[in-house]
């Protein structure tokens, strides 16, 4: 007797110039809302420097002699385009897909789902950056920037928004409704902001804590950042930005594979 087993083949990514079509139609949806949507990435930099750097900053001090608001600046130009990437691919995704139908309408054209998926990532992105080039410019009128190697975050900012952007769909594919978001932002995107060396050194966490923050995507683009404002970038932020690409390419496969599945059932 024979048993016919079922044949599992995996298909190659169908992804084409056509993203950026579904990368422009978000831009061009961007553009038509962008003072209102400017408001947050403008505001918010300016008050948690204000409230956090100069006022709690006034009671903190740091065994290096840096001032608080110096040692955070870095830190909040890694997380703030996280925001933007995590809320753009995950909200903003979920609601395209679900609510308005955007997703199907693009794939009932020569647009493949792969297309959709590549543009909606790329246009997270790209959001990282704009709320990143934010960030860097508030740096700037507070006169944090240490070095002129800090303009090299920019380029980093667009890799942590493909990094980020990536995980949010990916968690987007399997969320079952727009409520089901509040899980994934709650455990994984808060704890970046808080526990990804922003607003502390790592090493004064316990030792099993400190290990643990290695595995924070946010860690590793703090780290770089800090570098760069401050003048001192080390060897090891190779290895920081190495682990960034593995990561980005890891979710990136995840979202289109599991984006496929869901939208072809």
């Amino acid at each position: 007797m024979t048993i016919a087993l079922p044949r599992v083949t995996l298909r190659a990514p169908d992804v084409s110039y056509r993203a950026y079509r579904v990368w422009q139609r978000n831009r061009d949806v961007y553009l038509r809302l962008w003072k209102s949507e400017a408001i947050w990435p403008l505001a918010e930099p300016v008050i948690t420097l204000l409230a956090l750097g100069l006022g709690l900053g006034s009671l903190v001090e740091l065994e290096n002699g840096q001032r608080y608001i110096e040692f955070i600046a870095p830190g909040l130009l890694a997380v703030y385009p996280m925001w933007a990437a995590a809320g753009e691919c995950g909200w903003g995704s979920f609601f395209r897909m679900d609510n308005q139908k955007t997703f199907n309408a693009i794939i009932a054209t020569p647009v493949s789902i792969e297309d959709v998926i590549t543009g909606e990532i790329l246009w997270g992105a790209t959001r990282a950056m704009i709320n990143g080039a934010y960030v860097l410019a508030v740096t700037a009128m507070f006169v944090l920037l240490d070095s002129p190697l800090a303009i090299l975050a920019l380029p980093i900012i667009f890799l942590s928004g493909l990094m980020f952007a990536s995980i949010s769909l990916s968690y987007t594919s399997i969320a079952r409704s727009i409520s089901s978001l509040n899980y994934f932002f709650a455990l994984f995107v808060t704890p970046q902001f808080w526990l990804g060396g922003v607003f502390f050194p790592l090493d004064v966490l316990p030792g099993w804590a400190e290990r643990a923050s290695w595995f924070i995507p946010a860690t590793h683009v703090v780290a770089i950042y800090r570098g760069l404002v401050e003048g001192s970038p080390q060897w090891s932020h190779l290895g920081d930005l190495a682990w960034m690409v593995v990561v980005t390419a890891v979710f990136y496969i995840v979202a289109l594979f599991a984006m496929r599945r869901r939208l072809i059932q």
